[in-house]
């Protein structure tokens, strides 16, 4: 059964959302500020999280920012907020979706679904082995033989998307959409000081894979055939 926690502090929308989930089956737990959130999301293993914007202690935003460096899980903000800075600002700092008030509680509801299902979809092909190296976006940990790394996050994305596409060129413009956003605001020159830092982590390591520069295109990673 899935669960879900709801953080607002308008009580009304707290009680709204947990009848109108639980009726759905799902488990839901209720959250009136970001402090309180994270003590339930590290107690119960949550598969969502509905966040508003405006709150007390720790904003909505700054929830999400937390959510994402220590969960791997979908958020979708809740907010009466509807200009485009506001969603901007929402999808920067990793929220999944944007829902904004007065909603339908059935449209919410498509979008949990939606999100679920992707997350899901994501958990189960979240392995990728070469050779003996193995990288796991479900624990963000990748290991060569007994030894195991950390990445900081985008170097963690970029090369796990390398990966589950062996062989395939992109350019620099597609990994800047796929890694960070759209609506990233930085220059190409940024998956090229990831790129490197790949490098100089791993050509030392292994040889289980490689990542060419394509002149005039971007890169590719291949796989080393034994």
């Amino acid at each position: 059964m899935k669960k879900i926690i709801v953080v607002d502090d308008d009580i009304h929308i707290l009680e709204l959302l947990y009848i109108h989930l639980s009726e759905q089956g799902y488990i839901v737990f209720k959250a009136r500020d970001g402090i309180s959130a994270l003590e339930i999301l590290h107690k119960e293993n949550c598969h969502i999280a509905i966040v508003d914007v405006m709150m007390p202690f720790m904003d909505g935003y700054e929830l999400t920012k937390v959510i994402r460096q220590q969960f791997n899980i979908p958020v979708i903000l809740l907010t009466a907020k509807s200009q485009i800075d506001d969603k901007e600002k929402g999808f920067q700092a990793g929220t999944d979706d944007y829902v904004v008030k007065p909603f339908e509680p059935k449209e919410l509801s498509y979008r949990i679904k939606a999100l679920l299902r992707r997350y899901d979809n994501v958990t189960e092909e979240s392995i990728i082995r070469m050779g003996s190296t193995t990288i796991n976006r479900k624990s963000y940990e990748v290991q060569i033989d007994d030894r195991i790394f950390l990445l900081p996050l985008k170097e963690f994305e970029l090369l796990y998307f390398l990966m589950a596409n062996p062989k395939q060129v992109f350019s620099r413009d597609h990994l800047i959409e796929q890694i960070w956003g759209i609506d990233y605001e930085g220059d190409e020159r940024t998956v090229d000081v990831h790129i490197k830092r790949l490098r100089e982590r791993f050509t030392q390591l292994t040889d289980d894979f490689q990542i060419k520069t394509i002149r005039g295109i971007g890169y590719s990673l291949e796989e080393k055939r034994s």
